[in-house]
């Protein structure tokens, strides 16, 4: 069973500051900080670990695709993240969060389904648990 860790500190290459408004999709790869208020989907670009950190004053209105996210700010939409999410006490999240490995402080609010992503060899390995113990 292969578990995801904990991303590194990520370099931040992107900065939506305090004061700013995003309307539309926000695309980035590597790291990006959200102080301020996004009104689309922040999506990374594939294949990289990619990191998304929302601050206590960040706003997302729309969905996040991105492998690593750290959230102490409000969603708006659902959460997609394959490797890593991190909800701060602060983290409030109106929409299902799906997840390879999930950490939350005391406090967060999810208002949805929490749903863990299951990788492909380790569902493959419950499928082979399964038809090796035939049920009687």
């Amino acid at each position: 069973m292969k578990i995801s860790k904990k991303p590194k500190q990520a370099r931040v290459d992107s900065l939506i500051g305090s004061k700013s408004r995003i309307l539309g999709e926000v695309r980035f790869s590597q790291g990006l900080h959200i102080d301020g208020l996004v009104k689309g989907d922040v999506v990374s670009d594939e294949g990289l670990e990619s990191t998304l950190t929302l601050s206590q004053s960040g706003t997302v209105e729309g969905h996040v695709r991105v492998p690593f996210v750290i959230i102490s700010g409000v969603v708006k939409g659902d959460v997609y993240a394959q490797d890593y999410v991190e909800l701060g006490s602060s983290a409030r999240i109106e929409g299902d969060v799906y997840y390879g490995l999930i950490e939350m402080a005391m406090g967060a609010e999810v208002n949805g389904k929490l749903v863990r992503i299951l990788d492909k060899e380790e569902d493959r390995s419950s499928d082979n648990a399964e038809t090796s113990h035939p049920q009687t």
